[in-house]
């Protein structure tokens, strides 16, 4: 099979293959609360926050601007407190998929069955943690999840979050596939700069939260998933690669 052939799907997953973020922000204000921080964000704040990638990351963002004195702190009792936020913040996002809270996007699981059917590998790439990832793709795909993703990179193995390409570059090593053989889906422009920083070609469909973003790059840009088909797939895959071909013929 060429490499140039569509031979992967890869994956983001938080609001790429779901509406996740309200269940995060009101995960993030519950663990606020219980610790009584006095800390309150709201829909807008948090827009700007995940310009942030990982939520320890956006945590200690968040911190340095509220007590710009922090770097005079104690660096392991900062980190510890950032830890048990983010363990709270964890459990009570859990608990709201566990709820139902949390659904897949339109278009979504018809694209992953299909997809799988036809024999392309499954891949997801994102700087969540793997218990989040567990939460949400157990209640959407139930038990046997894992069975649809031939490889999962995410926080716990991929130390430089995005717009570093570190976790894609990971993921196609592991895939062992070249970036010209995939597609990549992702819903922020911090996921399509890592993506294109990879050489990968790349879907984008924006949420409530990122619509805002500069896709400039983006192969598609699309409202979500829904309709999409394999075929759609490796028709604007094959397009993608022409430029490539182009370049690379001898004059």
């Amino acid at each position: 099979m060429p490499a140039s052939t569509l031979q992967a799907l890869i994956f983001d997953v938080d609001g790429t293959l779901a509406d996740t973020e309200s269940a995060h922000l009101e995960a993030f204000n519950r663990a606020f609360a219980e610790l009584e921080l006095g800390w309150l964000w709201d829909e807008a704040q948090y827009s700007r926050l995940l310009e942030i990638s990982g939520g320890k990351e956006r945590l200690l963002h968040y911190w340095r601007q509220v007590h710009p004195d922090i770097q005079a702190l104690d660096g392991q009792a900062v980190g510890d407190t950032i830890a048990r936020i983010h363990e709270l913040k964890t459990a009570h996002y859990e608990a709201a998929v566990n709820r139902g809270t949390v659904q897949l996007r339109p278009g979504v699981l018809p694209l992953v069955e299909s997809a799988s059917q036809q024999g392309l590998r499954l891949a997801i790439a994102t700087t969540t943690s793997p218990v989040n990832i567990t939460a949400l793709l157990r209640a959407a795909l139930g038990a046997n999840w894992m069975y649809y993703f031939m490889v999962i990179e995410d926080a716990s193995t991929a130390a430089r979050k995005k717009p570093d390409p570190q976790v894609y570059l990971q993921t196609l090593k592991r895939l062992q596939l070249p970036a010209s053989a995939c597609l990549a889906f992702e819903d922020s422009a911090n996921g399509l700069k890592a993506a294109i920083g990879a050489g990968l070609a790349t879907l984008i469909t924006p949420n409530s939260y990122t619509a805002h973003h500069d896709f400039t790059g983006a192969l598609r840009v699309l409202p979500s998933l829904q309709g999409v088909t394999v075929a759609q797939l490796r028709d604007w895959h094959a397009q993608a690669q022409l430029p490539l071909a182009e370049k690379t013929r001898p004059s």
